[in-house]
Formats: C-alpha cells, sequence, structure tokens
C-alpha cells in the first residue's frame, strides 16, 4: 500500500478493499446528477433572482415556471436544468420524481474594457461573467 507523507500525519493513495466498498455505497446511495454552464456572460447577481425563484422545485415545475419568465438568464438556467435532467436520464432515473436539490450562481471572472470619456480620460466598464450549477435528485 503506497502512502503519501504530508506533515504531521500520512494519507493513504491507495485504499483497502473496506474503504473501496464504502467509496462505492456512497456513491451508489447519491442519486444525484449535476449539470453547469460555466463562464456564462451574464452577471451572477442577475441570474441569482432566477435561480432562487426554482430552488426546491421539481424539474418539469422549474422548467414552467422558466418559460413564462422574462429575465434573460431564464434561458440560460432552463437549458443548464434540461442537461441535469438529461444526465439523470442516462443513467435510467425515475424522471416524474426528479427535484432541484441544488442551485446556485458562482461568480465567474469578468472582461475589463473601457469606454471612452470626455477630454481623452476613459472609464472601465466590467463584462461580468457567472457559473451556473444545478444538481437533481430523486425524491
Amino acid at each position: 500500500m503506497g502512502t503519501v507523507v504530508g506533515g504531521s500525519n500520512q494519507v493513504s493513495v491507495l485504499g483497502t478493499s473496506q474503504a473501496v466498498r464504502e467509496m462505492a455505497d456512497t456513491i451508489a446511495l447519491d442519486k444525484s446528477w449535476v449539470a453547469t454552464h460555466r463562464y456564462a456572460r451574464i452577471s451572477a447577481r442577475k441570474s441569482r433572482l432566477v435561480m432562487d425563484t426554482i430552488r426546491g422545485m421539481e424539474c418539469d415545475q422549474a422548467l414552467d415556471a422558466l418559460r413564462f419568465d422574462r429575465h434573460r438568464a431564464s434561458g440560460m438556467i432552463a437549458d443548464v436544468l434540461k442537461s441535469a435532467m438529461a444526465n439523470a436520464n442516462e443513467k435510467e432515473a425515475e424522471m416524474a420524481h426528479l427535484l432541484i436539490k441544488e442551485a446556485r450562481v458562482d461568480e465567474g471572472p469578468y472582461y475589463r474594457r473601457w469606454r471612452p470619456k470626455d477630454r481623452g480620460r476613459a472609464h472601465p466598464i466590467a463584462k461580468r461573467t457567472s457559473h451556473l450549477i444545478i444538481k437533481v435528485a430523486e425524491r
């Protein structure tokens, strides 16, 4: 068994067969599927407004709510939700019992642009991006 020494304690690289079985059990019990849209060209503040409305909903209900939402982020979030549902369908999940377990928006990097102003000055403009993460699970 190989070990990696990290300071005062040792971390096992290759676990015993019991540890491998425990890891397989936790993976089998966790019936959740994730989809992400990284570097979405919308600010995190704007997309959080929409993401807060669908958190905890059933997936079909959330898609209906997003279809009639007027915000620009709702289209992007609907695509991520459809992708998470497709991931669950690939693993033969019960599609009628899917609900949104986790829905979050993280800030991504932003692009710096410059707006020309009077007398040769320039003001910065931040083109913000965000990461949209949706995790669906069976009830």
